[in-house]
């Protein structure tokens, strides 16, 4: 599910597993609150760091990691997956507290 910067803004991190799978300088540029990082290429190996049984939403800078991590997450068994649509670049035009790089 691809979900637009709006909606993503409005996801409660207490409900949702918000999952950053950029790379860790990446991270240390910007990132979106509550998320949690594992990089993309780290992803299969630390799924069992995240509940399947509760919903994850997955971003990266403009949103093709993210939907690899989507499809990596649904061979593991998560079922509700989604992740932000054009990424944090994306979102930060929503929302300008969080940088562009």
């Amino acid at each position: 599910m691809n979900l637009p910067p709006k909606a993503y803004q409005d996801l409660d991190p207490d409900q949702v597993q918000i999952v950053d799978v950029r790379e860790p300088w990446e991270f240390d540029l910007a990132r979106l609150p509550g998320a949690r990082l594992i990089p993309l290429g780290q992803l299969a190996h630390r799924a069992g760091e995240l509940d399947p049984s509760r919903p994850v939403a997955a971003y990266c800078h403009h949103g093709v990691r993210s939907r690899y991590a989507l499809a990596i997450l649904r061979d593991l068994g998560f079922e509700d997956v989604a992740h932000l649509a054009g990424g944090i670049d994306a979102y930060s035009r929503l929302d300008p507290s969080v940088p562009r790089y």
